[in-house]
Formats: structure tokens, sequence, C-alpha cells
């Protein structure tokens, strides 16, 4: 296993030490004479598992050691990160749920398109707007954690999260106008291809029945071509 894929699969295993550190008030330990509680530690395993998110793909493409299986994890690990803070902060009612629905569910829309973009042969990468989102998003997310303890983080996290929503529309919208089109382009050629192909079977049906039988010359028989089939 290469450092970029072990990042990722860190990144998981980040996803319940996190959720039990949001939620569980008697979570803590002392550093010193510092008293370290729930909402710092909480902080301290989002943001690290964070920076895993930005440095295992800036390794994976410097060492060139991009795989299939970090490949699959990335994404997943992300949505489970995403989706365990949003969820922890509307558990702690620092977050109102409706906001962690909507960008919890455009992040589970944009993976299924990705998912019927990769079985048509198309890659989506992610857009400017994509890593805007991520970026507030981890702000965000920052702010309202402290918040539990701090209220007066919660106001700028909820302004932030505002931004979040604002950018994981557009995004969404982005990706969907940029390559909903192609796939569905492609997916009307392959069916028009095998609506061809059972056509032409048909009609050699056809002729090898009519031939039997000598029912006339069928020199001059043309075969149905589907509009846009050359």
């Amino acid at each position: 296993m290469n450092l970029p894929n072990a990042l990722t699969i860190l990144r998981i295993f980040f996803v319940p030490l996190l959720v039990a550190a949001t939620v569980q008030e008697n979570v803590g330990f002392r550093v010193g004479s510092v008293n370290v509680t729930h909402e710092w530690l909480a902080l301290a395993i989002f943001l690290s598992a964070a920076a895993t998110d930005l440095l295992d793909g800036y390794l994976a493409r410097r060492w060139r050691q991009v795989t299939t299986i970090g490949t699959l994890l990335d994404p997943i690990a992300d949505k489970l990160l995403v989706s365990a803070a949003l969820i922890s902060l509307v558990q702690a009612r620092v977050l109102p749920g409706w906001m962690a629905i909507l960008v919890i569910g455009r992040e589970f829309a944009v993976s299924g398109l990705r998912a019927i973009a990769a079985a048509e042969r198309y890659t989506i990468t992610a857009s400017d707007l994509g890593k805007t989102k991520m970026f507030s998003q981890v702000m965000a997310s920052a702010c309202l954690i402290v918040s539990i303890e701090r209220p007066e983080f919660r106001k700028p996290g909820l302004w932030l999260m505002w931004v979040v929503i604002f950018f994981a529309i557009v995004s969404a919208v982005s990706y969907f106008r940029k390559f909903w089109h192609k796939v569905d382009e492609r997916v009307k050629k392959r069916r028009r291809r095998e609506l061809f192909r059972l056509e032409r079977k048909r009609q050699r049906e056809l002729l090898r029945q009519r031939g039997s039988t000598g029912a006339g010359d069928l020199g001059a028989a043309t075969i149905w071509k589907p509009p846009g089939v050359s």
C-alpha cells in the first residue's frame, strides 16, 4: 500500500473519532495545564482529516501513484467525512437539519452522476466551484464545531454554511449541464446502434426465409438504417 492510499484509509478511520468527539461532551484530556475539551479535539480531528484529503491527491499525482483502489476510496472517504461532520453538528444542535440534508444530498447526487459518466467512459473532474465549495465547507464546519461551547462562533459558521449551500447548488448544476448532455447523447447513439443491428438481423432472417421459398428477386432489397447511423 502506498502513502496516498494510506492517507485515504486514515481519513475513513477519522470519521468515528470525529463523531465521538463532537457529540460526547465528556470526551477530553489535559496537556500540561491546558484542558483540551471535546470541541477542540473534534476540531483537530476534522482539520487533520481535511488535510489528508488535500495531501493524498497531491502526493498520488506527484509521485505517479494513482491507483484504482485510491480512485474508488477517495470520494467515499470524502462523503463519509462530510456526512459525519454535518450530522454530528445537527446532533449537537448548532446546525439546522435541512442544511445538512441539502449538502449531503448534493454529494450523493454528484456521486451518482460520476458513476453514470464513468460507465459511459467519461471522467468528471472536480471543478473550481466544487473546490471552492469544499474549502467553504471546511471553514464552516470548523466554526460550527468550535461554536458547540463558544456560541459567538455560530453566526459566522452559519453564514459560511450559506456560502457552502450556494456553491454546492451552483457546482451541482454545472456538473449536470456539462456532462449530462454528453452522457445522454452517448446512450442514444448506443441505443440506435443496437436497434440497427437488430433490424439488420431481422431483415437477413427474412431474406433467408424468402430465398428458401423462392419468393421473388431480393437483389434490390434494402436494409433499413435508423437516423444518425452510417
